[in-house]
This record gives structure tokens, C-alpha cells and sequence, in this order.
């Protein structure tokens, strides 16, 4: 088998952290007023700090993809990947929206994030034990 992919994390990581440093800056500065009117401030924040911890998890699973030449974990991988991607749509993004006066619907949109970074974090364990040595 060949190495393990390490693109898809890689892009993923890379678009994820822009966002991430984009939303926590617009939301520190142009939109300070209105969350802290709303006080949503710490919805907001909690929305960033997800949404970067990925990014940075993504990364070191590119570089841990990467490093795995027997390719052992490519499929988990790839899911951890999606998992992550979806977690950070679902969680921050309905944390955002909910922060900015988007409807209340979607707060139990939210807890689906958080399920899907858990299975993320479970396929990973996974794949960590799928590998020799």
C-alpha cells in the first residue's frame, strides 16, 4: 500500500484556520458591539476556539499522515478528516449564526457538531491502533 494522503487534511487545516483567524478577529472587532449587546460574546469565542483547535488538529494529522508510509490508516484518515470538517460546520457554525440572532432552531444543530468532532477523535484512536509499532 502507499503513504497515507496527507492533502485533504492539509487544504482542510489550512481553509479551517483562515476562517477560524477571520471570524475571531470580525467577531473582536466588527462585531464586538452586537455580541456583547446580545451577550453572545462567549458563544462567540467558544465558536472560535473549536473551530482553530481543529485547524491545528488537522494539521498534525496531515503531518501524522504523512508519516505513515505503510499506509495503514488512510481510510480512517480521511474520515477523521470529514468528521472534523463537518464538526467545525455544524458546532461553530450554528454557534455563530446563534451568536449573530439566527433562529433557535438550530441550537440542537450544535450538539451535532460536537458528536461529529467525537468521532473524529474516536477514528483517530482507531487508526492510532491499527498501526504497528
Amino acid at each position: 500500500m502507499t503513504a497515507v494522503p496527507s492533502r485533504a487534511p492539509l487544504l482542510a487545516a489550512g481553509l479551517i484556520g483562515l476562517t477560524g483567524i477571520a471570524l475571531g478577529a470580525f467577531g473582536a472587532h466588527a462585531l464586538k458591539a452586537t455580541l456583547v449587546e446580545r451577550g453572545m460574546s462567549v458563544v462567540w469565542e467558544s465558536a472560535v476556539k473549536y473551530h482553530l483547535l481543529h485547524a491545528i488538529a488537522l494539521l498534525a494529522l496531515a503531518a501524522w499522515a504523512r508519516a505513515d508510509t505503510a499506509g495503514t490508516s488512510a481510510r480512517l484518515t480521511l474520515w477523521v478528516t470529514r468528521c472534523w470538517i463537518g464538526g467545525v460546520g455544524l458546532f461553530s457554525g450554528s454557534l455563530y449564526w446563534l451568536a449573530l440572532g439566527g433562529p433557535r432552531w438550530l441550537g440542537p444543530v450544535t450538539p451535532l457538531g460536537g458528536v461529529a468532532f467525537m468521532a473524529g477523535w474516536l477514528l483517530l484512536a482507531l487508526a492510532a491502533l491499527r498501526q504497528k509499532g
